[in-house]
């Protein structure tokens, strides 16, 4: 995986003072089911959001038809 561009080590102990009751709870224990984990995902995308992180866009790997067409025959196929 690419490395990041951002320290989120500590990013649980950042986020618990923006929340309260169960999310603040949440934080301090971890998820222990798969609902808890994607409210983690959520509360771990609000934290980049706040901090202004953002993911880096994916590569343009398209091609067309056309293209392949060109690099099949050059190829000599």
């Amino acid at each position: 995986m690419d490395k990041k561009l951002y320290d989120d080590s500590n990013w649980r102990e950042e986020s618990i003072p923006y929340h309260s009751g169960k999310q603040a709870e949440l934080l301090k224990d971890g998820p222990h089911s798969l609902a808890q984990s994607w409210m983690m995902g959520a509360m771990y995308n609000q934290w980049k959001k706040m901090k202004g992180y953002k993911e880096p866009e994916p590569p343009n790997v398209s091609s067309s038809l056309k293209e392949f067409f060109l690099r099949q025959k050059d190829q000599g196929i």
